[in-house]
């Protein structure tokens, strides 16, 4: 089995290297091979869709059904490309990966025309939650990067319950606005002067 320092190493690797290849990969529809061990993949194999909440949600699946679930959110502006590399290793250590593209992306689609758009992080995390209860899943790992890392955090804080564990890499802060309106010591204040920006 992964340890959760290694499973930390590999998720912090993948997304390093995302971050640093920007966003060239293929379009998501298109299928391709099941990722392989070797590194440098490209795509994920057919993309799923399924209903969840508000939206039809397209999603990458790989690994065994009935191993311990690893959720893996993307950042803005990338999209589930970002964990190609890194799904392969899981796999191979027994978990089952779901790698959802965020609302926006892909062919993640609102199954309303009437519903409200919105990107609030518990919005988000909600679309995540509801994954979940459409996949069946009562508690997963979750990883993620930027955006994904803040829904990540969100599902660990609303749902935490949902939340078997967490790896958070460059995400943005839980936002609390009514505390965010009181000032900070001018020290403190100093230290965040490009806010202003």
């Amino acid at each position: 089995m992964l340890s959760r320092r290694r499973f930390a190493q590999a998720v912090v690797a993948a997304t390093a290297g995302a971050t640093v290849a920007g966003c060239s990969a293929q379009p998501a529809a298109a299928p391709a091979a099941t990722p392989a061990t070797t590194g440098g993949n490209t795509s994920f194999g057919p993309i799923k869709q399924i209903d969840a909440g508000d939206l039809s949600i397209g999603y990458a699946e790989a690994g065994p059904v009935g191993g311990p679930v690893v959720v893996l959110l993307h950042g803005w502006p990338y999209d589930i490309h970002s964990y190609v590399d890194v799904t392969p290793r899981l796999v191979a250590a027994g978990y089952r990966v779901i790698v959802p593209f965020l609302r926006g992306y892909g062919p993640t689609r609102f199954l309303s025309e009437d519903t409200f758009r919105n990107g609030q992080q518990s919005a988000i995390a909600a679309d995540i939650v509801a994954l979940l209860d459409a996949l069946k899943i009562d508690k997963a790992v979750f990883g993620g990067f930027d955006w994904g890392a803040r829904t990540a955090v969100i599902i660990a804080a609303l749902w935490p319950e949902r939340c078997k564990a967490l790896v958070s890499v460059s995400g943005y802060l839980v936002t609390n606005r009514e505390t965010n309106k009181q000032p900070l010591s001018p020290a403190a204040e100093l230290g965040w002067w490009y806010q202003y920006y």
